[in-house]
């Protein structure tokens, strides 16, 4: 899905959403520099892979702050982690560098990437790219669960 497809099905599965247009960012600190509102909701996001690369990740944390790739990989059980390739991010969410996303997952038609969620964005709203790194869109994280769990995405809640 890209953009436009994304806003039209939030609005098909009945998401209220508030969406930020702005020039291409690749960064919270870019985010930052274009004044993007609402940036205590913004979630980072990073799609990592195991040494093996049978098993994807995507992990969406609070803005400020840090994912510390072998604390998760002792707390979730998992291989060594490292970032997947911008070949695999196309391949498994349809995304470009900049631009991922927990939407992304809607994508993941295989389901191959389980979503793991910092509990700290559940109790209200959650700010990410609609698979375009040009507009950020504002929702209720709830939504976001439920749209996902329907889809299939294996969504996992933790304490980052």
């Amino acid at each position: 899905m890209n953009k436009q497809e994304v806003m039209d099905y939030l609005k098909d599965q009945g998401v209220e959403y508030t969406v930020t247009e702005h020039a291409p960012v690749y960064t919270i600190e870019e985010m930052v520099e274009q004044k993007v509102p609402d940036m205590e909701t913004v979630a980072k996001n990073l799609f990592v892979r195991d040494d093996k690369k049978r098993n994807y990740y995507l992990i969406s944390v609070r803005e400020d702050k840090r994912v510390n790739l072998k604390e998760f990989q002792e707390a979730h059980g998992t291989r060594r982690l490292s970032f997947a390739s911008e070949g695999d991010l196309e391949k498994i969410l349809s995304l470009t560098r900049g631009a991922v996303t927990p939407l992304g997952l809607l994508n993941d038609e295989q389901h191959i990437a389980q979503f793991y969620l910092d509990q700290d964005l559940t109790n209200g709203y959650i700010s990410i790219h609609p698979n375009e790194n040009t507009a950020t869109v504002k929702m209720k994280t709830a939504d976001l669960i439920r749209i996902l769990k329907e889809n299939g995405c294996e969504v996992h809640i933790v304490k980052m």
